[in-house]
């Protein structure tokens, strides 16, 4: 149903007109809009779905006579200008709904036409997790995620599903951009009456993509620069479905969330690069990775991250005193002063097919490098679990391993940390640190992973990131493990950061294990023609 109504404001303004005339000022011909049509196409309409895919997204298409801008006003009290009178709303209300969308024309002197149009759509996306974690079912504040490399970055969005889910042209490295405003703001998110609503402190100042600085005032061109502009208000966020190139790769299951984040009435965060949609990458309690399309050159994908610690100088505790290493320069066993190991089967906890063991086939030192090696053996699979249980334990310290991972879809190496008192304190309340995890079947993706009480397992306090070659070349992964954080690194770029305090169990000894597991829960289905597979590794060496 429509109805269009003539603004009071139009009469008055044909009055004022006529009195600036006489005074012999002329704005020229003034009329209200007029044959005000909307059209209103709801995504994946159907005869068999005639309210749509569910994913809740309609778009409107305003004409009208007269007119030189639109604006459309929504039932949850957001609203958005749009000169060309074509915009898409998200509807993120579960279940089947009518809404009544009020659409304003707008004419020369600001003169208004208006009309409502009902549209009754489908939603049944829903994504409660990411509210809880977004929202803390109250408010939780985000901040730029400054210590982290790549907390800003861009890379092609196109369909080539190798480069379009990470910033490969460009990573902003740890405070690369203090002297800015970009991280002063705090992004705020809050459930109200189970709605999602989203504010932002820039202090005054919004760090513009240099395409965006006329909007801020500014002059378009050169650098990227901060601007006064004001970001008061309240904007709405919607949930919806991602149909973004890489919720179209092969592996779009571990590259995003799949979830959207819809801003209203202009709604951004960071960043300001035209956008109000931004995809959800990844998510924690305390940690959420967006990826973004800009505005008005959608080549570009841009990814921000964030987190709920302010940022701070980054004057993180580092050490350099050698207290233990083994080059593994020696051919033939393990050094037996530093390494024992765990042997047998029965899943490890994990469901893993492998038997352990300390043959000569599966564990060996030779050209400088320690090999673990995972076989098929008859209808089974052996490997070696290395550990410095009993021979080297420690708090605290940085920990560094090089090293060249496995192939082969089902492998699972690990480089790791377990808490020293596990037989007394049942795991998790032990801890773990998961320095490096990888899977065979995501041959570039690292894994860093913290396990204590309230984050075990599945639901581990942990993040990944890719890299080039890792199962062709060395590469050093590290942990710097301190009273405050602990940091996980993959040839020195920071990708995960958690902060330590005496709540956690990770202020006490823990011991080093190196291993290659087969399938289980997180290696997955083992490649039915694998036969052997190794993790090279070149050093050990911890400092404190």
């Amino acid at each position: 149903m429509k109805k269009i109504l003539i603004n009071i404001a139009a009469i008055l303004s044909l009055l004022l007109m006529v009195n600036c005339q006489e005074d012999g000022y002329s704005f020229g011909a003034v009329n209200a809009p007029t044959n005000i049509s909307v059209g209103v196409d709801i995504i994946g309409k159907t005869a068999e779905a005639p309210n749509g895919d569910g994913s809740g997204n309609v778009k409107f298409t305003a004409t009208a006579d007269n007119a030189i801008s639109y604006k459309f006003v929504f039932p949850d009290g957001s609203s958005e200008n749009s000169p060309s009178g074509i915009y898409t709303k998200v509807f993120s209300t579960t279940g089947l709904n009518t809404y009544t969308v009020i659409v304003l024309a707008t004419g020369k002197g600001g003169v208004t036409s208006t009309t409502t149009v009902d549209v009754e759509v489908l939603s049944n996306f829903s994504d409660d997790e990411a509210v809880a974690f977004l929202t803390s079912g109250n408010s939780k504040k985000w901040y730029i995620a400054a210590a982290e490399n790549g907390h800003l970055g861009v890379g092609p969005n196109s369909t080539n599903a190798a480069e379009n889910y990470f910033p490969v042209w460009y990573e902003a490295v740890p405070f690369e951009k203090s002297a800015t405003c970009f991280y002063d703001g705090e992004y705020t998110f809050s459930l109200v009456d189970g709605k999602v609503q989203y504010t932002t402190d820039n202090k005054g100042n919004t760090f513009f993509q240099n395409s965006y600085k006329s909007v801020g005032g500014g002059v378009n061109g050169g650098d990227d620069q901060c601007l006064p502009y004001s970001t008061a208000g309240i904007k709405i966020v919607s949930l919806s479905p991602s149909t973004s190139v890489v919720s179209n790769n092969p592996e779009a299951n571990s590259e995003t969330r799949g979830t959207v984040m819809n801003f209203s009435d202009g709604g951004f965060m960071g960043y300001y690069a035209g956008a109000t949609q931004y995809e959800i990458l990844t998510i924690t309690e305390n940690r959420m990775v967006v990826r973004f399309v800009q505005a008005n050159n959608t080549e570009l994908a841009w990814y921000q991250t964030f987190t709920t610690s302010p940022p701070v100088a980054n004057n993180a505790t580092d050490y350099t005193n050698l207290v233990f290493s083994d080059e593994f320069n020696t051919d033939g066993a393990p050094d037996p002063a530093k390494w024992g190991y765990d042997l047998g089967a029965g899943g490890w906890g994990n469901s893993e097919e492998q038997t352990y063991t300390n043959s000569a086939d599966n564990v060996i030192i030779a050209g400088g490098n320690l090999k673990i090696i995972a076989k098929k053996v008859g209808t089974g699979y052996t490997s070696a679990r290395l550990k410095s249980e009993n021979k080297f334990e420690f708090k605290y310290g940085k920990i560094e391993v090089k090293a060249k991972l496995t192939t082969g879809t089902g492998t699972w190496p690990a480089i790791w940390m377990l808490g020293a008192d596990y037989a007394t304190n049942a795991w998790p309340a032990c801890g773990e640190i998961d320095i490096m995890e990888y899977k065979g079947s995501e041959p570039n993706k690292i894994y860093g992973t913290l396990h204590y009480p309230g984050h075990s397992g599945g639901n581990g306090n942990g993040n990944s990131t890719t890299i080039a070659n890792a199962a062709s070349e060395f590469h050093i992964y590290k942990s710097i493990w301190s009273p405050t954080d602990v940091k996980i690194y993959v040839d020195d770029v920071l990708f995960h950061t958690v902060p330590n305090d005496s709540s956690l169990p990770f202020n006490k000894d823990f011991f080093l294990i190196l291993n290659v597991a087969m399938g289980g829960s997180f290696g997955g289905t083992i490649d039915s023609a694998f036969t052997q597979s190794t993790m090279e590794i070149d050093y050990v060496r911890v400092y404190q």
